[in-house]
């Protein structure tokens, strides 16, 4: 018998702008990326760090919900919200509209 043990979620592209003079999530990069600008500079894993807190702002969970699948140094990440998954699709869509929303 296989168990599935992963969460219900959703994995979200992401391209990131660090060193940006706010953060914000909002936008799309290319046709599925959902942009995130964070004020961290990419030293020390900061800005992923900033990343993981702006999106977990952004769709209203917790920053334990938000894990780094991929992109570890990459401006083009991977990242997993947990969740319901149509809920957080929902969500994905209303970022992706908009121009920029603060984390």
């Amino acid at each position: 018998m296989l168990v599935d043990t992963t969460a219900p979620g959703l994995r979200v592209l992401v391209r990131v702008r660090p060193g940006a003079s706010r953060t914000s999530v909002g936008g799309r990069y290319g046709a599925e990326a959902l942009v995130v600008a964070v004020t961290a500079r990419p030293v020390d894993g900061k800005a992923n760090r900033a990343v993981l807190e702006a999106v977990a702002g952004a769709f209203g969970v917790r920053r334990s919900a938000v894990t780094l699948r991929t992109g570890q140094s990459a401006r083009d990440k991977m990242v997993f919200v947990a969740g319901d998954p149509r809920e957080l699709q929902r969500r994905l869509e209303v970022l992706r509209a908009s121009v920029t929303r603060r984390g």
